[in-house]
């Protein structure tokens, strides 16, 4: 599946809008990340485990986006977008969006 950022493939041609997609994911803070947080906060510094919670929880986010997708049987996504929300204390959404189209053969 392409996806992409860009409103448009380079060197395809869409044929037909299939709709809007999405994809997303509640991600939790985990306690053994937030005592290293904590530390960190002290020092400074990049804060690795939420770093990787949340390139996990994007790319999860990707995943189900394409499978949206695929189910409305796109060729790509286009003018894809991530935005994220906190749900309640200690947890938030990375949800990604956008526009599958079917590509001229």
């Amino acid at each position: 599946m392409i996806y992409s950022t860009t409103e448009f493939i380079p060197g395809k041609e869409i044929e037909e809008i299939v709709g809007v997609v999405t994809g997303n994911v509640v991600q939790a803070k985990h306690i053994g990340r937030d005592i290293m947080a904590g530390l960190k906060n002290i020092i400074g510094g990049e804060i690795r485990g939420y770093t990787e919670m949340l390139t996990d929880a994007r790319d999860t986010a990707i995943q189900r986006l394409i499978v949206s997708a695929q189910e409305k049987e796109a060729d790509a996504i286009v003018g894809i977008r991530f935005t994220t929300s906190a749900i309640m204390d200690g947890s938030s959404e990375i949800m990604v969006f956008g526009t599958a189209v079917k590509l001229k053969k």
